[in-house]
C-alpha cells in the first residue's frame, strides 16, 4: 500500500506519516494510484456537498465545494495551472518558457486562468442538481487524476530535472490504458450514458492539453500536469450540464 499513501501524499494535503510511503521508489509506483486518489478525494467532496445541499442554495455550496478541493490539494494542481499560463502565454521560445514556468511569483496571465477555472467551475456546479450532481462531483476528481496519468504515459518529460521526473521513470503505455479504463469505468458505474458523455469528452481534453504542451515545450512537466488536472475536471461538470440542459436528465 505504500505506493498508493506516496500517491495520496503528493496529490493532497491531508497528512500521511512519510513511514507509510515517502520513499522515492514508492513515488515512482505511485502513478497507478492516481485514480484512486481521485476517486477518495472525489467522495471526501461528494460527502461535503451532500451535507451543504441541505442547507444552502447550490450556488454557495458548489463555491465551497470548488475551495474545499483547492483546500485539500493544497492548491498543488492550480499552482500549476497559474505557471504554465504564463509561461505558455508569453510568447517566448521553449527555454525561456521553462524558466518563467520555474518562477515562482504568478503573472496576470497566471491570475486570469485560475480565476476563469474557478469561476467556470462554480458556475457549472451550481447548474447541476438532481441525481448528476453527486457523480459529477466524484467524476471531476476521477477525470483529473486519470488525465495526469495518461498524459504522463503518453509524452515525454520536457525537463532534465524536475518535480515530475520521478514519476515518469517507469512510464508505460500499459500506464495510460489504465487511466482510460477507470476513467470510463467509473464514468459508467456512477452516471451511465452522461459518464460516458463526461469521459469522452474528458479523454479528448486531455489528449489536448498534452499535445499543446508537447508542441509548447517538447513534453509535460510537473506544472503542465498540474493545468491538465485543472482543465479536464471541467469536463464532467461540462457534461452534466449539457445533459441536463438538453432533457436528458431523470
Amino acid at each position: 500500500m505504500k505506493p498508493f499513501f506516496a500517491a495520496l501524499q503528493f496529490l493532497t494535503a491531508i497528512p500521511v506519516p512519510t513511514s507509510w510511503g515517502g520513499g522515492k521508489d514508492d513515488l515512482a509506483r505511485s502513478v497507478w494510484f492516481f485514480p484512486l486518489v481521485g476517486l477518495f478525494l472525489g467522495g471526501l467532496l461528494t460527502a461535503l456537498d451532500a451535507g451543504l445541499t441541505g442547507l444552502l442554495p447550490a450556488l454557495p455550496a458548489g463555491a465551497i465545494v470548488v475551495l474545499a478541493s483547492i483546500l485539500l490539494t493544497g492548491g498543488l494542481h492550480v499552482d500549476g495551472l497559474a505557471d504554465t499560463a504564463d509561461g505558455f502565454m508569453s510568447s517566448r521560445p521553449r527555454e525561456r518558457i521553462l524558466e518563467i514556468m520555474r518562477d515562482s511569483r504568478t503573472g496576470p496571465m497566471g491570475v486570469a486562468a485560475v480565476v476563469s477555472v474557478i469561476v467556470l467551475k462554480v458556475a457549472l456546479l451550481s447548474s447541476v442538481t438532481g441525481p448528476l450532481r453527486g457523480p459529477a462531483i466524484l467524476l471531476t476528481a476521477v477525470a483529473g487524476r486519470s488525465a495526469m496519468v495518461i498524459v504522463m504515459a503518453l509524452f515525454p518529460y520536457a525537463r532534465q530535472v524536475g518535480l515530475g521526473s520521478v514519476f515518469m521513470q517507469n512510464r508505460s503505455i500499459l500506464q495510460a490504458v489504465w487511466g482510460v479504463v477507470f476513467l470510463f469505468s467509473a464514468c459508467w458505474v456512477l452516471a451511465g450514458s452522461a459518464g460516458i458523455l463526461a469521459g469522452l469528452g474528458a479523454l479528448a481534453v486531455t489528449v489536448l492539453t498534452g499535445f499543446a504542451s508537447h508542441r509548447k515545450i517538447g513534453g509535460v512537466t510537473g506544472d503542465t500536469l498540474g493545468a491538465t488536472c485543472e482543465i479536464v475536471e471541467l469536463t464532467p461538470l461540462l457534461a452534466a450540464a449539457v445533459w441536463i440542459q438538453r432533457g436528458l436528465a431523470p
